[in-house]
């Protein structure tokens, strides 16, 4: 498919896309095969030109000034701090993660920077040149629907937030009650999950899988790789209870996905069909907030007020949330790191003495030899004095 020529102009048939897509992505031919998904998005789907940003050149952005410069900057230290590409300050991964975030910001003036956003660029950066990443950024924001998560109000993460709690009722209603139970909601632990789409706190590996079925399948992609880590690891889930381990399990414990674990969730995605379901939860939502301010005693003004409060202490929190994990996973990548030395220098003390009990073993015995050859009979036997003769006078 990859080299079909004309391919931007052909529409390929999906099912054979998601069997190869299934079958797995090679690495060195990931980015290629990015902008090859998003050219068959955009041959299926037609946007609004309200819904598209304005055509503004990469490198005529980077000319510009932003006023995000400050809270891109903070968060650069803090994207795969690990990772060789961006863990140099101000290294060349680092530069061009920078470009990309505040070429974004000037872009799109409603967004302008929001955490979350270094994550989604850093991946797409690790598989394709600095330009293309932006194209691609701009891509999965504008035209598959990223960016309604990230306006300033968060209500699109409010309804998200929602929905994964009413799928967990209907796939998982042990699981459900459970953290319901525990007064756990889905913004305790899932808020990075979606602003992140799992790249904050996963194996590089797993997420750039799940980047792969978001070009090819869109935003629910989200949905259904939650509800099968969440479903997987329910019986792990439901041995914790209260509410400190339980949320410690999920955020710390679940993202260490072994290899089956993570075909097994990208298997389990392909099966699924969500999309009706998440349209009517989102109706419900909308519904029962009509409710809730119609039966409200309170004024317009005292509605909105109370609302943008709510808005912002729930955008603080995600903000903080996020943080709080980075911090976390850098503790966690360094103890890492410090164990991996340990366990080495363990097993250099241990060969170490296992050389110096072989080297004691050899000097006991040759000990023990010189002792027997120095008891021996013939060695022990003292000389023979011998008397002189007498002379004659």
């Amino acid at each position: 498919m990859l080299s079909t020529p004309g391919r931007s102009k052909i529409k390929f048939d999906m099912e054979k896309m998601h069997s190869a897509v299934g079958q797995g992505v090679p690495r060195h031919h990931r980015g290629e095969i990015w902008k090859f998904l998003a050219e068959q998005f955009h041959l299926k789907h037609q946007f609004p030109s309200k819904q598209q940003p304005k055509d503004v050149p990469y490198k005529e952005l980077l000319k510009q000034l932003t006023s995000q410069q400050h809270a891109i900057l903070i968060d650069l230290g803090r994207t795969f701090p690990t990772h060789p590409y961006f863990s140099a300050q101000l290294g060349a991964g680092q530069l061009s993660l920078y470009n990309i975030l505040k070429a974004y910001s000037l872009l799109d003036q409603e967004v302008g920077y929001c955490q979350g956003l270094s994550f989604v660029a850093g991946i797409l950066l690790l598989h394709m040149s600095e330009e293309e990443a932006f194209k691609m950024l701009k891509f999965l924001m504008f035209d598959v629907g990223l960016r309604k998560q990230y306006r300033p109000d968060m209500i699109i993460l409010q309804i998200q937030m929602y929905q994964l709690s009413r799928l967990l009722h209907d796939y998982h209603r042990d699981l459900y009650n459970h953290l319901e139970e525990h007064e756990i909601g889905p913004s305790l632990y899932a808020a990075p999950w979606f602003l992140t789409m799992f790249a904050s706190q996963f194996p590089l590996g797993f997420v750039a899988r799940v980047f792969d079925m978001i070009f090819l399948q869109g935003t629910e992609v989200i949905f259904k790789v939650a509800l099968s880590l969440l479903g997987s690891h329910k019986p792990l889930i439901l041995q914790h209870e209260n509410l400190e381990t339980i949320v410690d399990f999920i955020k710390n414990t679940l993202p260490n996905l072994g290899l089956v674990q993570m075909e097994k969730t990208i298997n389990q995605v392909f099966e699924m069909d969500i999309a009706k379901q998440l349209q009517a939860y989102e109706v419900e939502y909308h519904v029962l907030q009509e409710e809730l301010i119609d039966s409200s005693p309170l004024s317009d003004n005292q509605r909105m007020d109370k609302l943008e409060k709510t808005n912002s202490s729930l955008r603080k929190q995600n903000l903080d949330l996020l943080e709080q994990l980075q911090v976390a996973n850098g503790r966690i990548q360094s103890l890492e790191a410090t164990i991996e030395k340990l366990l080495s220098s363990e097993s250099k003390l241990k060969q170490a003495m296992l050389t110096l009990e072989l080297e004691r073993s050899a000097l006991l015995q040759t000990v023990e030899e010189l002792r027997r050859g120095s008891a021996s009979p013939s060695d022990l036997r003292e000389p023979e004095c011998t008397q002189p003769e007498p002379t004659g006078d």
